[in-house]
């Protein structure tokens, strides 16, 4: 069997003889802790993969599909810190729902409600303005929600800024994965982006406000508490943790502390880069969570990033000096939809919601017109303000960051806290975007 322990207890783990010490399987599951860490350095070289278990420079690959004799338990969404226990942002709308006929999409929306219903609805974060200045890594407290249909009252993103999504469907967990032109949303060209979950340094989330929902694991809109995105200017991929085990819990699925090494390690997508410009829906087995590598014998060995708090004295450095190239296994997919493009319709000249959006009917390849919409009187195209609202707790600094990379590849570096948790309220204040940027400390200056 087995049993995983509190990320505080993982962040114990050293490399010994090019290995991760295992941690006994008698220590129980616990809840999702704090210190996200910048890297030891990039993916590790080697010439391919190691023992089963283990992990070290020597692992460029990893096996297809969970090794004989893993359990992960059995899956239950009223597992404890399933279910999201915080209050919804207070710039978010009360629920999920599309914005009615007739309505204008608001691009100015400060939603930060995400939702993620199929490979053409779902929502992602982008800042709030555009400029040299909206680096993820300098914004993510006070990102908003872009969606790919009018919905939450969120931005809308255009048709044609999603290059690929794929969309994995497991017993613990929902996720998607793919490229796109996120300079459509606000995001430099070039920034290699970020991590956020709902955590931060003040446990009120990146972004403050935060708050995720979907409707694939229940059939029903359900909000949830534990959630990981990384987001670039040319990839992204969001997980919604749906279940949990007694051996492994939605914190620890849902790990937000591996913030440098990207979508392909964390999520465990092996196609990533082969997967560009289509588009699927499948279902699939779990990964093992995220730096957690499974051994023969019931127990495992865990990898975490290495990191020096320089900031808080006393000093001190947690982590590991080598970096895997892979994770534990890439897990099997099954019963895969593909689709040819997807698209919402709007005229971004004018961002009208004329007709009811049409989506595709996740599992069953087809697509259907969402019914049940309200009507509004036909809106008046109105000009967007360059005022804004930000949280006033939103600044980021060398301290206080979760910034990472989508693709795996530092570009700034600090420490996201806060043991468990989810979305908080957060104060509001009218500013200016230029309020948002902090200058945050090099990689290279703290290592």
């Amino acid at each position: 069997m087995f049993a995983l322990v509190p990320p505080t207890l993982l962040l114990a783990a050293s490399l010994v003889n090019g290995q991760a010490s295992s941690v006994s399987s008698a220590a129980a599951a616990g809840s999702a802790s704090s210190a996200s860490a910048p890297p030891a350095g990039g993916a590790a070289s080697g010439t391919g993969a190691a023992a089963p278990g283990t992990w070290g420079p020597e692992i460029t690959t990893a096996p297809t599909g969970a090794p004989a004799g893993y359990s992960i338990g059995t899956p239950s969404p009223d597992a404890p810190g399933v279910l999201a226990r915080f209050p919804n942002g207070p710039t978010n709308p009360e629920k999920p729902e599309f914005y009615p006929i007739g309505a204008q999409v608001n691009q100015t929306s400060l939603s930060r409600l995400l939702s993620l219903n199929g490979v053409d609805d779902f929502c992602l974060y982008g800042p709030m303005e555009p400029g040299p200045d909206s680096l993820i890594g300098n914004v993510e407290p006070s990102v908003v929600s872009y969606c790919t249909q009018p919905r939450n009252g969120a931005r809308l993103i255009p048709d044609g800024t999603i290059h690929s999504a794929h969309v994995i469907k497991t017993p613990m967990y929902v996720q998607i994965h793919g490229f796109w032109d996120g300079t459509r949303v606000n995001i430099p060209a070039g920034d290699s982006g970020g991590e956020l979950d709902p955590h931060g340094e003040k446990n009120l989330g990146n972004p403050i406000g935060g708050n995720v929902t979907t409707n694939l694991a229940t059939g029903t809109d359900t909000f949830y508490e534990e959630w990981m995105s990384f987001i670039s200017y040319d990839q992204f991929c969001l997980r919604i943790c749906t279940a949990g085990t007694d051996k492994v819990n939605a914190g620890l699925m849902c790990e937000h502390k591996l913030d440098i090494m990207g979508c392909r390690f964390v999520m465990a997508i092996p196609d990533l880069y082969s997967s560009n410009g289509t588009f699927t829906f499948c279902e699939g087995e779990p990964a093992a969570p995220p730096g957690l590598y499974p051994l023969p014998n019931g127990e495992y060995s865990t990898f975490r990033q290495r990191w020096t708090d320089k900031a808080n004295p006393p000093q001190y450095t947690v982590g590991d000096l080598v970096t895997p190239g892979a994770p534990a296994f890439w897990p099997k997919t099954s019963n895969c939809q593909t689709f040819s493009s997807i698209s919402n319709g709007i005229d971004p000249a004018n961002f009208l919601v004329k007709n009811a959006p049409t989506v595709h009917v996740s599992g069953t390849g087809s697509a259907a017109a969402v019914t049940g919409l309200s009507t509004t009187t036909p809106a008046t195209v109105t000009t967007p303000s360059s005022t804004i609202a930000i949280p006033t707790s939103g600044k980021s600094d060398a301290a206080g960051s979760s910034s990472g990379s989508a693709a795996g590849t530092a570009s700034r570096s600090g420490q996201s806290g806060a043991p468990s948790g989810g979305a908080g309220s957060g104060a509001l204040a009218l500013a200016p975007i230029s309020a948002l940027v902090v200058v945050a400390a090099v990689a290279a200056a703290l290592f």
